[in-house]
């Protein structure tokens, strides 16, 4: 792997983990600006738990080496989180400023997938 993509790939997962570990705790315990938020989507506030408790679990299967099939489920469940996040956003009628956040960890999330190292990808040579 070239250093350049080395350093592209650690510098997007490590700000996709912070801020999808951050998102997850603050839902995780329903505090922070996601109560209003949520409360502002329409969405039922015990969706936040279920939210943080699979983001930080995420953010784990994420950083920990190999587990390359759990690494894919994470990354998928990060880009259906966010892009879901943005689209309810918009859909809501709120400013597209609201969807940035969302849009930018959709962004790290796509972009850290695209750059992982080898060994954290599947091998279906084997198949």
């Amino acid at each position: 792997m070239k250093k350049r993509n080395k350093i592209i790939y650690w510098a997007t997962t490590a700000f996709l983990a912070f801020g999808m570990l951050a998102g997850g705790v603050q839902q995780l315990l329903q505090i922070g600006g996601y109560v209003d938020i949520f409360n502002q989507l329409g969405y039922p506030k015990y969706l936040m738990s279920i939210l943080g408790f699979w983001k930080i679990l995420g953010v784990i299967a994420i950083l920990v080496p190999k587990s390359s099939l759990l690494k894919e489920w994470a990354y998928a469940g990060f880009f259906f989180v966010m892009s879901g996040a943005a689209a309810s956003h918009v859909s809501a009628g709120q400013a597209f400023t609201e969807a940035i956040p969302s849009l930018i960890l959709l962004v790290m999330t796509i972009t850290s997938w695209y750059f992982r190292p080898s060994d954290r990808r599947i091998n279906l040579s084997n198949r």
